[in-house]
């Protein structure tokens, strides 16, 4: 099967049942999204598919064919960081960094959505864990985007 990841398309050969994560971690080497819990609750393995947040390790590999799948290494473009993720850094966002890739992909999707979200916005979106409790670095960075009127 075929893939468009991080706008390449690239080949596979693997059973159509394998979760989208392990098809990206271990058959395409993209290690961005994270295992975490294997049942889609901690967002550790999120990554955009057609710009909807998706949690990869219970997603089918063959329900991503024909569709734009985005992992964290490919928000950047042309070695410039997208302004989420440099709002990840201009706030100090991340202690451990695991859950991290997912939370900057949730929080691109939210932006594209709602540009100027409000604090429940954020809450309601943002239901990825983390395990060090980044959670108002999180928000002030999404709200620092959003203030800069920047388009997720």
């Amino acid at each position: 099967m075929k893939l468009d990841v991080n706008r390449q398309v690239r080949e596979l050969d693997v059973e159509p049942d394998m979760p989208l994560l392990w098809a990206l971690r271990d058959e395409l080497d993209v290690k961005g999204p994270k295992f975490g819990c294997g049942v889609a609750q901690c967002g550790a393995c999120t990554v955009l598919l057609n710009g909807e947040p998706v949690r990869s390790c219970s997603y089918p590999v063959s329900a991503a064919v024909g569709q734009k799948v985005v992992t964290i290494e490919g928000l950047a473009q042309k070695d410039k960081l997208h302004p989420v993720q440099q709002a990840w850094i201009d706030h100090q966002v991340p202690q451990c960094g695991y859950c991290q890739g997912g939370q900057i992909l949730v929080a691109v999707a939210l932006l594209k959505k709602k540009p100027k979200p409000t604090d429940q916005d954020i809450d309601a979106a943002m239901g990825n864990i983390c395990r060090c409790g980044t959670y108002a670095r999180i928000r002030t960075a999404i709200h620092a985007v959003a203030k800069k009127g920047v388009r997720a």
